[in-house]
């Protein structure tokens, strides 16, 4: 299972998806109302605004409050400003953390993100210490009866880097400038997706057992439970085996 959708999947099995419906909502509207302010509110022109009109979709989010936050970010967010910042720090075991930041208080969120990475065992660190870790992809999934075999030979010819077979779903990768293309390349050629989304790819992995797993689990837990929190990437393995033993 790739390193980059550990988390995903984790967070299904533990049915922690629904419970936390309310802050996912949260989160999307954010990012609507930042992508809308920054590149205007028609997704046909903004990818970013329509990636995350997407998201919102794939979330049965009501289709009033994916137009109002794109008014409020075209009409000024009501005097909001949010700030981007890209946090990064170590979990336990030496796992590499970037935690990705929608704020208009830098120093709450810095002064949060610092204490759960404390709290659970881990330190957060300076500006670049893990960044180089990862590689900014765009990740397409798949379930596993669109065929791998048609998938991948459609995937490469639209321009996809690579085609994964993975336990449970298809993964298409590309590059960030090529994604949108390919996405809707690949739609167009009859191929569902389950999501499409801008990520970032670990390039190595840090197994992880025991008490060390455990407190990387709380420490995404807790990270993606903040309301400044928009995404967390990690490159920690924790093998289906101990998953069992920790659930």
């Amino acid at each position: 299972m790739s390193g980059h959708n550990k988390w995903s999947t984790i967070k299904h099995k533990k049915g922690a998806a629904d419970a936390k419906r309310g802050k996912v909502f949260t989160k999307i509207i954010k990012e609507i109302s930042v992508a809308a302010k920054l590149g205007g509110g028609d997704p046909s022109g903004n990818p970013r605004l329509r990636t995350a009109i997407d998201k919102a979709k794939a979330e049965n989010m009501p289709k009033d409050n994916v137009d109002r936050a794109i008014k409020k970010g075209t009409g000024g967010m009501e005097g909001v400003t949010y700030e981007e910042i890209i946090y990064e720090g170590y979990g336990p075991g030496g796992v590499a953390v970037l935690v990705d930041v929608l704020t208009d208080n830098r120093n709450r969120s810095v002064s949060d993100v610092r204490s759960i990475f404390t709290k659970c065992n881990g330190n957060m660190g300076e500006a670049g210490c893990v960044a180089w870790l990862f590689d900014k992809k765009g990740l397409i999934v798949f379930p596993k009866s669109v065929g791998f075999d048609r998938l991948f030979e459609a995937a490469l010819e639209v321009g996809a880097d690579d085609v994964v077979d993975e336990d449970e779903q298809i993964e298409v990768l590309t590059a960030p400038s090529a994604f949108m293309e390919v996405r809707d390349a690949l739609e167009k050629a009859g191929f569902k997706y389950e999501s499409a989304e801008s990520t970032m790819i670990p390039q190595t992995m840090v197994k992880l057992e025991g008490k060390n797993a455990e407190n990387m689990l709380k420490l995404m837990d807790r990270l993606e439970d903040n309301d400044d929190v928009q995404n967390v990437y990690a490159n920690f393995d924790i093998s289906e085996e101990e998953m069992e033993k920790l659930m």
